[in-house]
Order: C-alpha cells, then structure tokens, then sequence
C-alpha cells in the first residue's frame, strides 16, 4: 500500500475515533503533560534567564514525547499505525469543541443566558458574568473559528506532513502556548519560545483554515475581511482565522470584551449582523464542512496515489 494511500487511511480513522469517543473522560494524557509543565515552570523560571530556561523546559517538556513517538511508529507495520490512530485521537479536540460550543449555543437560544455564560465561561479566557448575549455569541463564535485552527487543522496539516510525532508535536506546543505564551511579567521573557514555536508550526495551517473558512462560507467577503482586518490582529495566526472566519458567516466579532476587570477594545473582524445563537450554530456548520473537506481531500489523494502505477 502506497505511503499516502496508508496516511490517509490512518488519518481518517483518528477523525472517525474522535468522532465516536471524544476526549478521553479519565486520565487525559493532557492533564499528566499540563502538570509536567507546571513543575517545569516552577522549578526554571527565572527572570534573569527568562527566555533561556523557556527554551530548556520546552524542549524538556515536548522533545522526549516526540521522540518516543517516532521511534514506536519506525517499527512499521501495525503497531505504527495504531500509533498513528491513538496519536491523532489524542491530539485532536473535533468533538469536543462542537460540544462545548453546543452547550453555549442550546441555552443561548432557549432565553437562558445565566447558563449560556456559564458555559461560555469553560471556552474562553474573557469575564463572563455580565455577559449580552450578544457578547456571549460572539465569543462562542471566536472561540469555534479559532480552536478549529488550534484543535483541528492544525493537528491534521501536521499529521499528514509527519503522521502521528506530527500531531503530537502540535498539540503539545500549542499547550504550551496556552500556559505559558502570556505577555505577563511571569511570561514574558520564559513563555517567549512557546509562544514563537506556537507561531511558527500553527503559520501555514492558520492560513490553509482561514482559506478553507472562505472557501465554505460568503467566499469574496471572508478574503475581504482577512486581508483587511487580519494583521491588526496581534496573533498573526488567530488574525487570518479568525477575520476570514467572520467574513465568511457575515457577522460582527471583534471590539470591546472583559478581560480581568477591564474592557479591551480589540479589532474588528467581520461585518453584517450581530451574533447570536444562529451565529454560533453556523461556526460550528462552518468547522464541521471544513473538516469534512479536509478529510475528503486526503482519502481523495490517497485513492489516487492507491491508483498510480508503481515500479
């Protein structure tokens, strides 16, 4: 079976896993990695050395678990597509991210905005207590289109491009990212490579994504609005997602949001009409066709490498 043919094959059973069993419910491998890095942090941070001791416990942290990986999956044979499989499972959060943004979206359009903060409370880092609903759309809106990035097409670009050592490093660095890639007085200088290395491998998903987002939604808007509104953004990945994603559902994300205690005024992203609980149904539709695209291109280039003749 041709290399491609056996990727596409694995890649589409990862999905379809994610699909049936979600994240782990016990004993996620996330939460032993999370408490690794967080007595990495507390034993090497030091702001005299900040960024140095930053590049140590990432490479501490994710290199071992990558290599580990690749040296399972050089055995060949079944044991490195099960890897491959269980590798792709673990590190994507498909499921996971319709349920959460599903629990939000329910109660919003019921009238039950205490329980749609709630919930959106679990997705995003803003204040959520005084939430409109207007607000809590759209954060449920902005948290769907990028995670899409961060837990789906991201994982997904790498796996194909490295199998399942690629996924895993993904994930792992966007983790990393997540805790520690502040511009804080804690992070600033420590979290500085997590968050460039964040940058760097999440670069041609975000904009394979972003694309993707246009090419399934309103398409001559969402180019529009990511060539105009993503590089205000501050993240240079979450930009072009995040803009070409609102373009393409036409609606208004962006502007004032709470983050501890204060109103942050960020850019504008999209245009059309202010979100609600449709809006945050249509991310979802949005996520759920892309990663069929995705999926659909891969087994189609695995079928036509299965096809082409071999010497």
């Amino acid at each position: 079976m041709p290399a491609l043919t056996q990727l596409a094959l694995t890649l589409a059973a990862g999905v379809a896993l994610d699909r049936l069993l979600g994240e782990p419910r016990r004993f996620h491998p996330l939460v032993g990695f999370g408490a690794l890095a967080n007595w990495l942090e507390a034993r090497l941070n030091r702001p005299q050395h900040g960024i140095a001791r930053g590049a140590l416990a990432w490479a501490l942290a994710v290199l071992p678990l990558v290599a580990l990986a690749l040296w399972l999956r050089s055995t060949g044979g079944a044991l490195a597509v099960t890897v491959d499989i269980l590798l792709l499972w673990f590190a994507l959060g498909a499921r996971a991210l319709i349920e959460h943004a599903r629990a939000v979206a329910t109660p919003l359009g019921a009238g039950d905005l205490a329980e749609a903060r709630r919930r959106v409370g679990w997705i995003v880092s803003r204040d959520t207590a005084a939430l409109s609903p207007a607000q809590v759309a759209a954060a449920g809106t902005e948290s769907v289109l990028e995670n899409g990035n961060d837990a789906i097409f991201g994982t997904l670009f790498w796996f194909l491009i490295a199998g399942g050592p690629g996924a895993l490093l993904f994930r792992l660095a966007n983790t990393l990212d997540a805790m520690w890639g502040y511009r804080t007085e804690r992070y600033l200088r420590f979290g500085r490579i997590a968050a460039r290395a964040d940058d760097v491998l999440g670069w041609l998903p975000a904009r394979l994504t972003a694309l993707s987002y246009a090419l399934l939604g309103h398409t001559r808007h969402a180019l529009h609005c990511w060539r105009h509104q993503a590089p205000r953004w501050k993240s240079p990945n979450a930009g072009p997602v995040m803009a070409a994603g609102a373009g393409a559902l036409r609606v208004q994300l962006g502007g004032e949001a709470p983050y501890h205690g204060v109103m942050t005024q960020r850019p504008a992203l999209g245009s059309g009409k202010l979100p609600d609980a449709s809006s945050l149904f249509a991310a979802i539709a949005l996520v759920n066709r892309t990663l069929a695209l995705w999926v659909g291109l891969s087994l189609l280039a695995g079928t036509l490498a299965w096809g082409w003749p071999h010497a």
